[in-house]
């Protein structure tokens, strides 16, 4: 199937999304935030890393009360950056927007979160998002570009995120299934697994693609494969032991229940496994959320086996754009810096 126009997630009708960074100054972290509708969307969550960090991923569990969320939160601090929640839950409540408990503007904001392990990296261990850049990015993604281009590599979550031994980043793609459905998927990528063969340097993502989806790649040289084992190799006996993340939002405008939400999740989790080896380990916080807005009919068993496919792909395809777009920094080379050779001049 192809992908919608931006291929992005904001492909999804009523899907926004939204950065907050800094960087410099002992500072290299962010936080994205993914908006639904403003009567929020029907949610799920798949969560298969032995050390993850979230928030209010139990409400999510088809058996608990709560049907919809009214945003999703990824962000960068470890624990610390789950504070930048607060944020967006202010920013929400201003507007009116949650789960109603009583009085006409007395609502508390259903907003699950799950981070990414970027302590220290470009500075100071204790610089970590805070409500501030959670309200920035919820600013972002509610203003008049939120529901367009996404930006992506070195960006939001993505912003200090390593891969491997690779520069960490933000990636998005979607698609328009036979009956009309779209599914869209951000990923955030933090992992210790790597993302590159490195009998070849290929990405493992990029023989998932569609055409248009990256630009012209071709097998790196022998050189720049041996530096970049060199460079990794280096990395690896420098780093803290490896707390890492692979984070993923897929959105759909079908209608869609919560355990249904919770079944694509899951497929997500096999696009990851398609683009990072290894993953899923025991200091690896591996999160993926579902949104689904019910803006078209609920599928039937063919259909819906289309958007757990799409699920899947969407997110191996995410990653894959998110590498060939991520910049170098705080001395982590990104793919494109690592391997120039993959890249037809």
């Amino acid at each position: 199937m192809p992908a919608a126009a931006r291929n992005a997630i904001t492909d999804v009708p009523g899907i926004r999304v939204g950065h907050a960074a800094r960087v410099g100054d002992g500072w290299l972290t962010g936080t994205t935030v993914v908006l639904p509708p403003p009567e929020g969307a029907v949610g799920g969550v798949d969560v298969r890393g032995g050390g993850p960090g979230t928030r209010e991923t139990d409400l999510l569990d088809p058996r608990n009360l709560v049907e919809r969320v009214h945003a999703v939160v990824l962000t960068g601090g470890s624990a610390f950056g789950l504070s930048a929640v607060d944020g967006v839950m202010h920013r929400l409540l201003d507007a009116g927007v949650g789960y109603p408990m009583g009085q006409p503007g007395e609502v508390v904001p259903i907003v699950p979160a799950a981070v990414i392990f970027d302590l220290g990296r470009g500075g100071a261990f204790r610089n970590h998002p805070d409500p501030s850049f959670g309200a920035a990015a919820y600013d972002a993604a509610a203003g008049p570009h939120g529901d367009g281009d996404v930006a992506t590599g070195t960006v939001g979550a993505g912003t200090g995120a390593r891969a491997g031994g690779l520069k960490g980043f933000v990636g998005t793609a979607s698609e328009v299934l036979e009956d009309g459905t779209t599914v869209g998927v951000l990923a955030v990528v933090n992992a210790a697994g790597s993302l590159v063969d490195l009998d070849t340097g290929e990405l493992w993502a990029a023989r998932h693609c569609r055409p248009g989806d990256l630009p012209p790649l071709r097998r790196p040289d022998p050189a720049d494969l041996a530096a970049a084992k060199a460079a990794a190799e280096a990395l690896d006996a420098a780093r803290r032991p490896p707390l890492a993340t692979t984070l993923v939002v897929v959105a759909t405008d079908a209608t869609l229940t919560k355990a249904q939400c919770q079944k694509v999740a899951g497929l997500a989790h096999d696009g990851m496994a398609r683009a990072v080896n290894p993953i899923h380990l025991m200091g690896d916080g591996d999160t993926a959320f579902t949104l689904a807005t019910g803006a078209r009919p609920a599928p039937d068993p063919a259909a819906y086996r289309a958007i757990l496919v799409a699920a899947a792909d969407g997110t191996t395809r995410a990653i894959a754009r998110g590498a060939v777009a991520a910049e170098s920094a705080a001395g982590i080379r990104s793919y494109r810096e690592a391997f120039p050779s993959a890249f037809d001049a």
